[in-house]
């Protein structure tokens, strides 16, 4: 297989990296790292090549897309926060650069697979209990509405035949290794990961906000099941919620509790951020995930179970 992982260098796109070259190694030909800031390959591994670039440029997709590529997991774009303090960087990375990459997958190789990386951030506003992948889509954010074009944008290129196109909505991730980030779901992995390092964090949210979580793990094998799922028929939906699991704030700082002791929950301040509050707040919590369990795709079974691997594998 050769694949492109756009965000190369991000935590997700990294992450991805090492876990093709370890639990698929007999099948990398080629993987090709891009980000604005030059990705690093992991364990220095011969087979990825790493570049600098700005997607939203065209030129120089050549250089990544050719009639050779197997796969391309688009997973590049500026965060929610980001978004809405600044739509037109929004718009020109999170939909141009996808516009720009689905032109060179149609010119190069229309049967490249086209994994996107969306969010439920495209829900907002007035929603049924639960959501479907067929639920439609009423972002309440930039980011959210950027991410909504892009699905549409994706469906249509895959009904055309233009690419082999599957959407991947991910639940909030937690718990992220590293540092906040500028989106508004960063304090979902900041009020856990800090506290275990023994450094403070700040919840900007209500207690009683429920949430919709997947462990990272679980994120990139997910991914990687994608890839083996047999083409979608053109005229489908070509969307897919990924699964996860619902769980409060306050359920969290008790499971973090239960593991470490009630005395790590002193390293945590509730500061209410209104803004930061309703759009997390506008993102759903009851997913109907029938249609993806029965494609394969997996899902955590509770909280304390993603405290426990990131003690693992991350600290």
């Amino acid at each position: 297989m050769n694949i492109v992982i756009t965000g190369g260098a991000g935590f997700l796109g990294q992450r991805l990296a090492k876990t093709l070259l370890t639990q698929h190694s007999d099948k990398i030909e080629e993987l090709v790292l891009v980000d604005v800031i030059k990705p690093i390959a992991p364990n220095n591994e011969p087979r990825v090549r790493c570049l600098e670039m700005d997607l939203r440029n065209p030129q120089g997709l050549d250089e990544i897309i050719s009639e050779k590529t197997t796969a391309l997991f688009h997973l590049a774009a500026i965060v929610s926060s980001h978004a809405e303090e600044d739509p037109d960087l929004g718009y020109d990375i999170n939909f141009l650069a996808t516009r720009n990459l689905l032109e060179i997958c149609r010119k190069n190789n229309p049967n490249i697979r086209f994994i996107f990386s969306s969010s439920l951030a495209v829900f907002g506003g007035e929603l049924p209990e639960v959501i479907t992948d067929s639920t439609a889509v009423t972002p309440q954010s930039t980011y959210g509405s950027q991410k909504a074009m892009c699905e549409l944008l994706i469906n249509d290129y895959s009904r055309k035949g233009f690419v082999d196109g599957i959407v991947l909505r991910l639940p909030t991730i937690c718990i992220r290794p590293g540092k906040p980030n500028r989106a508004a779901s960063s304090f979902v992995s900041s009020i856990i990961r800090e506290p275990l390092h023994g450094e403070g964090s700040i919840c900007p949210v209500s207690g009683s906000l429920d949430l919709w979580l997947s462990s990272p793990n679980t994120v990139i094998n997910n991914f990687i099941h994608a890839l083996t799922l047999p083409s979608l028929p053109p005229r489908s939906w070509h969307v897919i919620n990924l699964p996860g699991f619902k769980v409060s704030v306050e359920q969290m700082l008790s499971d973090l509790a239960s593991i470490k002791g009630e005395r790590i929950l002193d390293k945590i301040q509730f500061k209410f951020d209104e803004n930061i509050n309703n759009i997390v707040a506008s993102w759903p919590v009851e997913i109907d995930k029938t249609t993806a369990l029965k494609l394969g795709f997996t899902a955590d079974n509770n909280f304390k179970e993603v405290i426990q691997q990131f003690i693992q594998y991350d600290m």
